[in-house]
Order: structure tokens, then sequence, then C-alpha cells
């Protein structure tokens, strides 16, 4: 017999295709609005028109009277609050006494259908007492005698964090090469595919069931069960197929609470799906920074000092803004060796839809602003862009400046496998007016080393059951967002059991029904629910053997639904078989992956910390018309150590994806309000994001270090990608034509004002 094709066995390493792909190719995948039940209500919020104001009083008699109205909702019904990180509940499902961006949340109607929804918003009568607001991070910093959010201690900020390691002063002062400039890089939002969705229903029992599009299940009925003062025991939280989140559905959200309130007042089911204006204010999108970044190189190139002071806007609420004040600086130290280090980050509340994480959470804006300078920096001394970086490079099995373990790194092959593609050493600073090359790298975790409320239980459970049939069922809390993660479980059961990966079930993120997981977010799940599933899969692939070496002798081999021994073979379901009447009960078999405690002996030192960082290199090649301003990247080389690529095909769509994103954010995104806080353009039609034709060729390198501590020695892939895109885009620009971009996005006015302003000499850079 001929052994199957590695694609055929669907094991790691094999470009085995997407489990759900056809479900969502075809439109039988369901997804949180297809779901319909009978007497199944529709619900619509109703959101400020104000910026910030005082709440004096709700009227929602009129609306209660229109035909068609079921029941309505006003936050005194559901007053306690929340957030995804204990410590900065600030939220409330519907505002009870202040508002503070335009589209907050304010009242709700359940209605027969969502058209009489809506003509009952517009019977509901509330009065506001306007305030001022403050639209940007630097108004919050100027005015703390007016309060945004109440949850801030000292004027409006949310969190500051200041941390230095080493004497970043005496070394700046030694310095041989010094770059001082500041940084702005604009707030952008996720723009998935699928907007918010929740359905909600009661059972005869009294249960609480919440269909939501959200890449939190844990936490979203964690907040549910406390704000609505439920047991635990009693919600039930699902995600069904999700239809993109970028980490803009990582928080618990109004539409989650109001559909189950509303259920549980009604005794109907109640679904509320956002329209994509909607989507803008619920936004957790990429933070506004302002970034006053100094990079000091000494003689020989290496950087011997970092300074970064850094303004983040937040928003009206916290969300994961705590952390984010963290990341902006811990993610900064690698791959490169810093001599010294410091870093002053303040994020800030502001009267504006409050944002959280986006692809890359909290360090793409410091990267990007480093990248730019550290490149500077090095022009000075005359030094090649990438020579620099290798001169830098931190190495394996080190600890960064502010104590972070890196184990595994591949950052040297990154930058070499981008060079060779690109053509680097022929072709940069020698391609001629308005053409050009930049490079940038990048380091990102994989998965935070605590959760995001600590304790002593696994950050993520997997249960595996064999059926006496064969069938594998694989029960796993984590949540698929796209990048394949149920795909991923059937190649490990493949892997480690020999059955078919086809013969595989995966029920996924449901609390009643799966392990805890903490959800879909800092990159977390292929490390950790794939070595929790590798530990489940392994214990019952000794019970197998155990139990088949009785009938084809020891040595076994499992392969693709046979067992092989030295005495012949037995099919899967066989072994299942032998193997559950040994046991005497069905088998089955858990696996967790537990918290590591990593980081700094430091206040702080553990967030940034992760049991494994992924490094990456970009280079880019641009086309500048120097007499309009417009440019366009016109390729990127993008190599990404991901640890081992447990499918390729997977690994470089989440390269692709996050090359896309992060060229889209250096072209053309960005949130843009007005002087009363009015976000301009909530529609796609207003907010620009590439299309096919605005998107570069893209090339997909993957490296393998192997790391030691990942499941089969992988590391994330989903988000250190997107991070040297943007920086490398500004560094080709200024290849091209002798210019700096220090804004965000670049568009072609601020090229062209720069081009504008260039002295006689600077219109070409001179190759090193």
């Amino acid at each position: 017999m001929s052994r199957s094709s590695h694609h055929e066995r669907g094991d790691i390493g094999a470009r085995f295709p997407k489990v759900d792909g056809a479900g969502k190719a075809d439109g039988s995948g369901v997804y949180t609005d297809d779901l319909a039940f009978p007497r199944m209500l529709h619900a619509k919020l109703l959101r400020s028109p104000h910026a910030h104001a005082r709440i004096l009083n709700i009227d929602v008699s009129a609306a209660e009277r229109l035909p068609g109205v079921i029941a309505t909702l006003v936050g005194a019904e559901m007053p306690a609050k929340y957030g995804v990180i204990p410590w900065t509940h600030d939220e409330q499902a519907l505002a009870t006494d202040h508002v503070r961006f335009i589209g907050d949340e304010v009242a709700c109607v359940a209605a027969l259908d969502e058209r009489t929804a809506e003509e009952a918003l517009r019977l509901i009568r509330v009065d506001y007492e306007p305030l001022p607001a403050l639209l940007s991070a630097e108004e919050a910093l100027a005015h703390p005698e007016i309060k945004v959010n109440e949850k801030a201690k000292v004027g409006n900020i949310t969190k500051e964090v200041k941390l230095e390691f080493g004497p970043v002063d005496e070394a700046i002062a030694t310095a041989a090469a010094i770059t001082r400039e500041r940084y702005q890089y604009a707030g952008s939002t996720h723009a998935p595919i699928e907007p918010h969705c929740a359905v909600a229903r009661v059972d005869g029992d009294g249960n609480l069931t919440v269909w939501s599009s959200t890449q939190i299940p844990h936490y979203v009925h964690r907040e549910l069960a406390r704000v609505l003062g439920l047991p635990p025991a009693r919600v039930r939280v699902i995600q069904p197929l999700l239809g993109g989140a970028f980490g803009g559905k990582s928080d618990p959200f109004s539409l989650e609470f109001c559909v189950a309130k509303l259920a549980l007042k009604t005794g109907r089911p109640v679904k509320i799906l956002f329209t994509r204006e909607e989507v803008f204010y619920a936004h957790r999108g990429r933070h506004p920074m302002a970034m006053d970044v100094t990079v000091a190189l000494d003689a020989g190139g290496r950087i011997s000092a970092v300074d970064n002071k850094i303004l983040i806007d937040g928003g009206a609420y916290a969300s994961f803004g705590l952390v984010t004040a963290y990341y902006a600086g811990q993610l900064l130290t690698g791959p490169y060796r810093f001599g010294t280090y410091r870093f002053d980050s303040k994020r800030m509340y502001t009267n504006k839809p409050p944002c959280g994480p986006k692809r890359g959470h909290g360090s793409v804006q410091p990267r990007f602003a480093f990248e730019v300078a550290l490149d500077e920096a090095a022009e000075k001394l005359g030094i090649d862009p990438i020579e620099v970086r290798r001169r830098n490079f931190i190495g394996e099995d080190v600890e960064t400046v502010n104590g972070q373990r890196i184990t595994s790194n591949g950052f040297l092959k990154c930058l070499e496998l981008v060079e060779q593609a690109s053509g680097w050493k022929e072709r940069h600073g020698k391609l001629g007016p308005g053409r050009g090359l930049g490079v940038a790298g990048s380091m990102y975790i994989s998965g935070t080393a605590y959760p995001v409320y600590p304790n002593e239980m696994p950050q993520s459970g997997v249960l595996v059951k064999l059926d006496r049939s064969g069938r594998v069922a694989v029960f796993s809390g984590a949540s698929d967002i796209g990048q394949g993660v149920n795909t991923l479980l059937c190649q490990i059961a493949a892997e480690e059991l020999g059955c078919d990966p086809r013969e595989v079930t995966v029920v996924a993120a449901d609390t009643d029904l799966t392990p805890v997981d903490m959800g879909a977010y800092s990159s977390r799940v292929t490390f950790m629910n794939g070595l929790a599933a590798r530990e489940a899969c392994e214990k019952l692939a000794r019970k197998l053997k155990a139990a088949a070496s009785v009938r084809v002798g020891d040595e076994i081999e499992l392969e693709l639904g046979t067992v092989r021994g030295p005495r012949g073979s037995i099919s899967f379901a066989e072994a299942c078989q032998l193997a559950e009447a040994a046991e005497g009960a069905p088998l089955s078999a858990t696996g967790g992956y537990r918290t590591q405690k990593l980081g700094g002996n430091y206040r702080g030192g553990t967030i940034g910390a992760s049991p494994a960082y992924s490094f990456t290199a970009h280079v880019a090649e641009v086309e500048v018309d120097e007499e309009t301003g417009i440019w366009k990247v016109t390729r990127i080389w993008a190599a990404h150590d991901c640890g081992k690529a447990l499918n390729p095909t997977l690994v470089e769509g989440q390269i692709e994806g996050s090359v896309y994103m992060g060229a889209a954010e250096a072209q053309m995104e960005e949130m843009v309000y007005g002087k009363q806080g009015l976000l301009f353009g909530p529609s796609l039609l207003d907010y620009k994001i590439p299309t096919s034709l605005d998107t570069p060729l893209i090339d997909a390198l993957i490296v393998e270090s192997h790391d030691p501590n990942g499941p089969y020695g992988a590391k994330e892939a989903g988000e250190g990608p997107l991070h040297p895109a943007i920086p490398a885009i500004a560094n080709a620009i200024h290849d091209a034509c002798g210019i700096r971009l220090r804004e965000l996005p670049f568009y072609p006015q601020r090229v062209l004002q720069l081009l504008q302003a260039r002295v006689p000499g600077q219109e070409r850079r001179t190759a090193c």
C-alpha cells in the first residue's frame, strides 16, 4: 500500500484546506444574523447626538404606545458597569447619567420588525445638558477640570506608565548619531465584512443563551452574568461563524446586554444587528498616538538609547486601554538590543468612540516611529538600513532590556530573505527618481503570559472524545475568527491520533459545551490552544496504541485512519473499539495551557511578557510622482518567523492579510472627526480601505525557527507581520525622493508638501 500524501493526511505541516471553507463559500455556513427563532423580536439602539452631555430625563412612553413595539429598555434597568478588564469597569450597556461620545447608547426598543423599532426610536424623548467636549488627547491633557470619564483618577488619564531601564540621558549625551522627532499616527478601524450581531433566547427553565459575533465568548459570558445578576451556570454564550474581527469584537458590547435583558423581560428571542454606521461607533480600533522619539546610535551603529514619550487618544471608555499604555512601550525592545531604554505613555479619555485592540494592538504605532527614526540615525552614520538592523540583532535565548524572555529568533533569516528577494544590494538607492526601497523589522507576542484576569486555572482547555465509529470530537473554547484554529485542531488530531482529519468534528466557542478559552486576542490561539489540544490527543494516542498492540504488536504507527504494527493493521475505528473495551468507558482526554510567570520584576513587568515572540522583516518598493505627491506601493516582501508553519497556506494568508492592513493604514485609513465630535463618513463609501487595485504584490516568506515551547515549534503569525509594513513604506518613500514621513496616513498632499519643502540636494538619498 502506498503511503498517503502529506496533503491528504492533513497532519502538521500540511497545506490542509480550511474545514469551514466550503460552508463559507457556498452560503450554508451559519452566522449570527442567519439565526431566526419563532416569535423573535428585533431591537434597535438610540444613540447620543452629543459628544458630551448630562442626561436629565428619558421618556420612552410614546415609543411604547407605537403598534408593534413590545418592550423598551433604559440604563436604569441594568446600571452595573462592565469592561473586559476587571480593574477598569467604566461602561454601561445604556448610559444612565452621562453620554460621552456621539453614538453612545442611551435606550433600546424591541419590536416585531426592524422598521417599527427604528420608528419607535424617533419617539423617545431625551433631555440633555450639553457639556464641553474634549476631542484630542492634547485637549484632554490640557483640561483636567473637564472630566470625560469619572473612572480617571487624575484628570483624564486612563493609565500612565513611566519606565526606565539604564541611564538613558547619559547614553544620549555620548551618542555618535541621534534622531529626535515627533511622529503622529492616525486612528483607524477594523472594517470587518460582518457587522456586530447578537441574538438572545430564554428557555422554559429560565436559562439564557446569547449567540454573538464575538471573539471573546468567555469574557462576554462572565460580564453578562455579572451585569444581569444571573448565576454564571444559567448563562450560555455561543459564537457562530464569524465574518472577521481583527480585534474589533474583543470587548463585550451594548447589544449583547440589551438582547439578553430584553429576552428576559419579554420571554421572546431578540436580535440586534448593527448597521455599518453603528459598527463605526462601536469602534475599538487603532489608538491615535503622538510619539516624541529619540534614537541614539554609538559610533559602531549600535543602539545605545531609545527614549519615547507617547500620548494616546483612547476615546470615551477604557476597553483594553490599561494594556495599551504598557504595550506601547513594552513591545518595542526587540528584535534589536537596546543599550538603555525609557518610555512614558499616557492613555487619555476623550469624547470620541472608544479605541481598543486592532491587529498588532498597541505596538504598531511605536514600531512605525522607531523604525523610521532608526533609519534616519543610521543614515547620519552612513550605515545601510539592513546592516544597522543586523548589527543590533538581539539573538536567541536572551533577555530584553526590559526583562522579556526571548527564546527562538529567526529575525536574521527574515532579513536575509527579504534582502535577497528584493535585490536590495543591487537596487537600494539606485532605482532612479521617484522609486525606492525601504526596510523595517519587528517582533510580537504569542499570547500574553498572564490572562486578563489572573488565576491558577488554564488559559486554554481542550477536551477530545473518541467514538467507537472512529469519529473524533474536539471540544475547544477557542474562537475561530478566520485565522483557522478549527482547521488546526483537526490537523493536530490527525498528527497525534492518526485519524482522518476529515472525520474530526470541532465543537467550538460554546460556554456550555466547551472548556474555557480566553478568546482570540494577542495572537494567543495557535500557541496556547495548540498546546492544550496536543496534550489531550497525546493522552488518547497512548491508550489507542496500548489497546491496539494486543492485535497488531508494538511499535505502532498511526496514520490516516489506519493503525499499523508488525503483525498487521486495523482501522482507526477498530482501535477505538479495542481501547474503549479496555477502558470500560467512553474514551476522552483533556489538555490545557497553564499560565507561565514571565516578565520583569517590576510593576507592569508581566504586561507584554509572552511565552514566545515572533519576528518579521519587510522590504517595500514604492513609486512616487514628484509633481503631484501621488504614490503607490508596488510590492512588499514580507518574511515572518512563525516558529513552525503548522499549515503553510494559513500562515501565508495571515502574512498577506497583515501586510494588506498595514499598507492600508499607510495609504488612506483614518477616523476623522469634526469640531463637535461627529465622525465624518461612518460608512465604507467614505472610510476608504484599499481595493484589489490599491493592494501591492505581496511575497509571503515563511521562516521557521522551531520555538522550544510552542506546539510543534510554532509561534504566532496573525499580527506580527503587520508591524513593519508602515515604516518600510515610509523608508521606501525616503529612498525614492529624500523626504521623511512622520505622520499617518501618507496622503498625497502631505507627500507633496514635503517634496516642495525639500532643500537642494535632498531630492535623492545616496546609497550607503
